[in-house]
């Protein structure tokens, strides 16, 4: 298995139907501490989901569950927490983040966290 990764999940969700959800549990699994935003207040599995954008530190990976325009908000966020990449899982494509990022030196992968993490590619 490779070097923990600190993660954040962007668009966190406590529903089991949801891939933020899956990536949570999949992440943990697999080792790699977890820090979660999304829309409510919650807890899954010892992760606390914030609805506020923690101050984060040694963040590895930055993986995307909002859609283009739900993204906009954490543009600056994302920066400045210097993640060494951004995952954009299906449904999260997104140009205009994808040039901010390569402009600040961020890694981008389109790619979705689950099958990187079962291929261990992650």
């Amino acid at each position: 298995m490779s070097s923990q990764k600190k993660t954040l999940v962007l668009g966190a969700s406590t529903n089991p139907a949801r891939y933020s959800y899956k990536a949570i549990k999949m992440l943990q699994r697999f080792g790699h501490p977890v820090v979660a935003v999304g829309r409510k207040e919650e807890e899954l599995d010892g992760v606390v989901i914030t609805k506020e954008k923690p101050a984060s530190e040694n963040v590895d990976t930055v993986t995307l569950y909002l859609n283009p325009m739900n993204q906009k908000e954490y543009y600056d966020y994302i920066v400045n927490i210097k993640p060494d990449r951004v995952i954009f899982n299906p449904g999260t494509e997104n140009p205009e983040l994808y040039d901010l990022l390569k402009k600040n030196d961020i890694e981008i992968e389109v790619a979705c966290t689950l099958v990187m993490l079962s291929t261990n590619q992650f």
